[in-house]
This record gives C-alpha cells, structure tokens and sequence, in this order.
C-alpha cells in the first residue's frame, strides 16, 4: 500500500472488502486507516474502528489471541456510536456483531470473514 493512499470512503470500503475476502487482513487495515487519518472528526471513530477490527482479524491470523481479542473489543466499542445512522453503507451492527463474536471465540479456527458493506 502507498503511504499516500487517498481514497473517498466508498472507493476504500470496497479495496478493503476485496483485501479482506482475498484474505489480506493487514493490508485492509491500511486501506481503513488512510480513511481514518484524512476523514472528519465526526467520522473518524468509525474507520478507526474499521481499521482495528481488521487488525484485530490479522492478529487471530498471526496467532495472538490475547493481542485481537482486546482489539476486536475495541473496535466494536468505537463502532456501537454509529449504528443508528450507519454513513456510506456500512453494515456497522454486523461489523460490531462479528468483531465481538470473533473476540469472543479467540483462537479462532475456520474462515475469519467480514463483510463490511450492507447487502
């Protein structure tokens, strides 16, 4: 990922859907994290909390259970705020739900999907 990476919010939930289902987690949260760092103020818990939910899931990956349940936690905390007005799609009560069921269930085994955006 280019340290420059400026991408519009839907343009980026859709790179890092693609990361995630190729099953890149870490570079998904790149993606997430240049939203996070250039978004507004209202906004940037949200993709922070995007962003740790991936990192979360690249910790479980790597083995540290300890390491993505606590931010798989957090994640979801930053992300409960924006369930009632969900911006750009975001399916932000199924992205809570999993972060928690995925914390929950660390170490996991099996297929550790996201599916970021609303059907």
């Amino acid at each position: 990922m280019p340290d420059d990476l400026d991408l519009p919010p839907a343009e980026a939930l859709v790179e890092a859907q693609h990361l995630l289902d190729a099953d890149r987690p870490f570079h998904a949260h790149e993606v997430l994290e240049a939203v996070w760092k250039a978004a507004p103020e209202a906004e940037r818990e949200l993709w922070r909390g995007l962003a740790q939910v991936a990192v979360g899931i690249t910790h479980l990956r790597r083995g540290n259970a300890q390491g993505a349940e606590a931010l798989l936690s957090r994640a979801a905390d930053h992300l409960i705020p924006y369930e009632n007005a969900p911006p750009h799609g975001i399916d932000v009560t199924g992205v809570v739900t999993r972060a928690r069921d995925l914390a929950s269930r660390a170490p996991q085994e099996g297929p550790m999907t996201l599916q970021l955006m609303q059907a």
